[in-house]
Order: structure tokens, then C-alpha cells, then sequence
């Protein structure tokens, strides 16, 4: 049922991303509706500020879905 209703509702414009250093420790926070540009920047479920100067947790992060390659193959034919 949630399933559905999250069809339904209206999906958040901001996505949050956190920018970190090449230790993997939180430098700074982002909230916007596109990819910040430059390196190090990754997309999070949340900002958390005792995050800050921290590692990351693993968990944090948001999992990138891959389109199936059955998927490709349809919409490009």
C-alpha cells in the first residue's frame, strides 16, 4: 500500500550531497536538485551535521540504480 501511495506523492526537489576530502571525511553539505560540480561530491539520504569533519558512513550514501540492460536495449531500439 505504501508502494503505491508513494507513486502518488510528490517527489522532493533537493537532493542532499556531501563534499569529501580524499580521507572520506565530510567536508561540507549541499542541498540541491542536481549534482554539485567538481570531485568528491556524493549523494546522501540526509544531512547530519555531526557529520562534519567525519568519516562518511557507508550507510549515508545513496545506492545509484543501474537501468537493466534489457531496459537499454528497448529504449534505444
Amino acid at each position: 500500500m505504501r508502494f503505491l501511495i508513494s507513486l502518488f506523492a510528490p517527489r522532493p526537489l533537493h537532493r542532499c550531497f556531501a563534499l569529501l576530502d580524499r580521507n572520506g571525511h565530510c567536508q561540507a553539505f549541499k542541498q540541491c536538485s542536481l549534482q554539485p560540480m567538481g570531485d568528491g561530491w556524493v549523494e546522501i539520504d540526509e544531512i547530519r551535521l555531526n557529520w562534519l569533519h567525519q568519516p562518511l558512513p557507508a550507510s549515508a550514501r545513496v545506492v545509484q540504480q543501474q537501468a537493466r540492460p534489457r531496459v537499454r536495449q528497448l529504449l534505444t531500439t
